[in-house]
């Protein structure tokens, strides 16, 4: 034991409790301090160059969404600019048979003639819109259905089978590649 309330051993104080200031704990920090020395000048330059490579890619592809995002907008822009174009390509045909058909109402005298005719240019509107996929609804005597038909007013039905259902078309409903685009306006019978 040693004198003037100096710890026995060398790693205890006088309370009984590791000294951490003794020699053996002293060597253990060194290896400590070892580990956490500031990283070699080769690794900070690597890992500068990693963040500055990694900062160019963030760069490049937030200008590459920024491009496209504006490419896609003005691509957007000039579909709805030019949406019914081919529609309408396709309908200067009829308007052409259209124009001819008026010139000819002015010197025909054969009503026949005429009527066979406004036909003809009808029958070129109708199938030409069709081959666009537009096509009519077929309402009249089936049930009713609110979510396909406006219902203009009631009537008696003329039948008792016919009672729920539509008795007349006052306004043909379409549907364009099978999709709802305009609602039948029809009288149904009570």
């Amino acid at each position: 034991m040693q004198t003037n309330g100096q710890a026995n051993n060398a790693g205890e104080n006088e309370k009984g409790m590791p000294d951490f200031n003794a020699e053996d704990n002293i060597s253990e920090t060194s290896h400590m301090t070892n580990a956490l020395e500031v990283e070699p000048e080769e690794e900070l330059v690597k890992k500068e160059q990693q963040l500055n490579e990694m900062r160019d890619k963030y760069l490049r592809l937030q200008a590459e969404f920024d491009n496209f995002r504006k490419r896609t907008a003005k691509e957007r822009l000039e579909l709805l600019q030019t949406a019914g174009k081919e529609v309408i390509i396709s309908l200067l045909d009829v308007l052409d048979d259209t124009e001819r058909a008026a010139k000819q109402l002015d010197t025909a005298n054969d009503i026949d003639a005429i009527k066979g005719g406004v036909n003809l240019v009808f029958n070129k509107l109708k199938s030409t819109l069709q081959a666009k996929g537009l096509k009519p609804m077929e309402s009249i005597h089936t049930p009713f259905d609110p979510d396909l038909h406006d219902a203009i007013t009631e009537i008696p039905a003329p039948t008792p089978d016919l009672q729920g259902k539509i008795v007349d078309v006052l306004q043909q409903g379409y549907y364009l590649n099978d999709k709802l685009i305009r609602h039948a306006k029809v009288i149904v019978g009570k």
